[in-house]
């Protein structure tokens, strides 16, 4: 025991000390800075000095003594003077119950602590015989109101409060409870706890500090337990409850006698057994169970951040199987409330909703299960969330206006009906399923399902969005295609109509005869190229890529162009490109018949073909107005402008996405006035050029 009472006393000087330096602290703090930070820096000043006397007393004269209940006395009323000051305040002032437990027990206090002071000074100490019972009443009376006070002024201060003042509330409380508890075991066992008694400086060196770091500019959040810890630790507190009746029900069997501690260990486990199978097999149980502690241990249902993720997380999955947006959308919605299957619709031609998707729900739908157009009009426009059991017994006030269909009403597995509305407009409606504990819906449900029902909008308009913008995309596709075609016949128009004037005056000639048949050959196997095309599954053309021959395209090209203008072409002997014969061709008409456009009457457009650098190089030069530098950095490959009357503007453009598409490159040079020279570059078919340390054979063809 005096090993005991050694380690008493020296807790008992380190808490003296301590609380001295909390002191001198809390005195050289700045009192703006205090003020910011605590609601009443002051009282917490005179309370760390009335602790840091209470310590003393502990030190001097031992806990439990006279002189220490009356330091304690002085102690609890600065203490409550300090919860007065903390948890009462013009914007949030506490009820009037809590307002009178506290005057009463400091008028307690005050009473208590002047009359034992003067009887202590008038009797010396044989006023110990009857002021230290006395004071341990008062002891145990202040301690069991403090308490009542700290958790109504915790609960009420809500998150207004920081974390290190409601510490040393925390701390106080602790404090009257453990002197409480040792109160009580003496009233109750008729026996001193001197254990106990002697670890009293050890409590008050734990609360020390938090006299420190509530002055310190640390923990403005509030601190709250996550969900998951408080159902462990609600599951923790229900074990030990367990356990403690077992001890309880075997302490009676012992002292009442017989082998009824056995039995009564066996029953409590039974039913702990049957209450646990109970959770585990029966929805209805675990959900009711859910629902309840929900209700009673949490300030609000849902785990906002948990349930967003979730929610978020389910919506954003794709399930094996390919599972659909509008089915994630209602399992995501069900599982939010807790809810086992849910209906998704959307909008139909006439204007209503129809049932589109569904998330487990036991039944098939009935076709004719819809929406109508005067209730999706009235959901869309008063946002609400109906609540259909409200609605089956009258107590919804819009029932009528929002005019609920027969069967949604009459099917009494439909719990709530959710629109969901994305900028004002409702992009479906999610039916979910009652869950398997009916419970009423309030104010937290109704704006968990609003916001969700926001969010699943937002996917539901994204995925509407992409699908609009596919159809688009194919829509531009068709027409970027038709756009090139029509170009391209303009061009054969063109020259059709070329060859029909040359007519009226050489149609006589032999030769022009059979250039004619010619030039309509070729037209006439372009126009079914364009139409093939046209087709909506034609492949681009640089899908198919080969070694071609370079000169046979050149050719055919002259001759194509040959009413239009002469041509020379010149290509060295074998030269071959990889790529798409039928592109390459339409790449050099377009450029050439440019180039004839561009060029006066009877000037001629050179072709010419080589390999160089190990790619194919094919210049098609003319002798025209020429261009500026600006005009073909800003303007020559955009589609729709051009130079040319009544021109489409997409000839250059056309022609250089199909030369990047077989891996090439169109490189213009010109000088206004001075021509232009457009180079196609391809690459090199290996293998296919001939040697240019051997020669190069030029093949000249002129045309007129």
């Amino acid at each position: 025991m005096g090993a005991l009472s050694a380690l008493s006393d020296l807790l008992a000087g380190l808490a003296l000390l301590g609380f001295v330096g909390a002191l001198i602290w809390l005195l050289t703090r700045p009192r703006a800075r205090m003020a910011v930070l605590m609601p009443a820096p002051g009282r917490l000043t005179i309370a760390a000095a009335a602790m840091a006397l209470w310590c003393a007393a502990l030190y001097l004269s031992g806990a439990g003594s006279p002189p220490t209940l009356a330091a304690q006395a002085l102690r609890d009323l600065a203490i409550l003077g300090w919860l007065a000051g903390t948890f009462r305040t013009a914007a949030a002032p506490t009820s009037q119950a809590l307002r009178l437990i506290q005057r009463l027990l400091a008028a307690l206090c005050l009473a208590m602590l002047a009359g034992g002071a003067a009887a202590w000074l008038h009797d010396g100490r044989t006023a110990a015989a009857w002021l230290k019972p006395t004071l341990t009443i008062v002891a145990m009376v202040v301690a069991s109101g403090g308490l009542l006070l700290i958790d109504g002024g915790a609960r009420h201060a809500g998150g207004r409060m920081r974390m290190p003042t409601l510490a040393v509330a925390g701390g106080f409380a602790m404090l009257w409870a453990y002197e409480l508890n040792i109160q009580l075991i003496g009233t109750l066992t008729g026996q001193r706890a001197s254990t106990l008694i002697a670890l009293v400086p050890a409590v008050a060196l734990l609360i020390l500090p938090t006299f420190v770091i509530a002055a310190m500019d640390i923990g403005r959040e509030r601190m709250r337990l996550s969900r998951p810890a408080a159902m462990r630790a609600v599951l923790l507190v229900g074990g030990a409850a367990y356990l403690i009746l077992i001890a309880l029900a075997g302490a009676v069997a012992r002292l009442v006698g017989g082998d009824y501690g056995e039995l009564a260990q066996s029953l409590f486990l039974l039913v702990a057994l049957g209450a646990g199978g109970l959770l585990f097999a029966s929805a209805r149980a675990r959900a009711w169970l859910s629902v309840t502690i929900s209700k009673h241990f949490f300030e609000h249902r849902y785990d906002y951040r948990s349930e967003w993720m979730r929610f978020t997380a389910t919506l954003a999955q794709v399930e094996e199987g390919g599972t659909s947006l509008h089915r994630r959308v209602a399992k995501a919605l069900a599982e939010l409330t807790g809810s086992p299957a849910a209906l998704l619709m959307l909008p139909d031609a006439q204007g209503g909703f129809h049932v589109a998707e569904h998330w487990g729900w036991p039944v098939a739908i009935d076709e004719d299960a819809r929406l109508p157009l005067r209730t999706a009009f009235m959901l869309q426009e008063t946002q609400h969330i109906v609540d259909l059991e409200a609605v089956r017994h009258g107590r919804a006030d819009d029932a009528e206006a929002l005019a609920m269909p027969d069967w949604l009403i009459a099917d009494a597995r439909a719990w709530v009906v959710v629109p969901l509305l994305h900028f004002q407009r409702m992009i479906a409606v999610a039916v979910l399923h009652r869950p398997p504990a009916l419970r009423a819906l309030d104010w937290e449900d109704f704006d968990v399902l609003r916001i969700a029902g926001q969010q699943a909008a937002s996917y539901l308009a994204e995925s509407q969005s992409q699908q609009a913008l596919s159809e688009a995309r194919r829509f531009d596709e068709f027409n970027r295609r038709f756009a090139f075609i029509m170009h391209d016949i303009k061009n054969l128009a063109s020259q059709l109509s070329l060859l029909a004037r040359n007519a009226e005056r050489h149609a006589d000639k032999p030769a022009f005869r059979a250039d004619m048949v010619e030039t309509l050959t070729i037209s006439a196997g372009r126009l079914s190229d364009l139409l093939t095309r046209l087709a909506p599954r034609e492949r681009a053309r640089a899908a198919s890529v080969e070694r071609v021959l370079v000169e046979p395209i050149l050719t055919d090209v002259a001759a194509g162009l040959r009413p239009r203008g002469d041509l020379f072409v010149g290509c060295d002997a074998g030269l071959a490109a990889r790529g798409d014969g039928a592109a390459i061709a339409q790449i050099v008409e377009q450029l050439a018949a440019n180039a004839l456009d561009a060029s006066p009457q009877g000037a001629t457009v050179q072709l010419v073909a080589a390999s160089e650098q190990g790619r194919v190089r094919i210049d098609v030069i003319d002798r025209g107005a020429g261009m500026s530098r600006a005009f073909i950095r800003d303007e020559l490959f955009k589609p729709f402008v051009s130079t040319k009357k009544g021109g489409f503007g997409l000839g250059a453009f056309e022609a250089l996405q199909i030369a990047q598409a077989m891996g090439g490159m169109i490189d213009v040079s010109s000088e206004p006035g001075e021509g232009s020279r457009f180079t196609l570059w391809l690459p090199l078919a290996g293998g296919a050029a001939a040697d240019e340390a051997t020669g190069t054979m030029m093949t000249k063809v002129a045309t007129r």
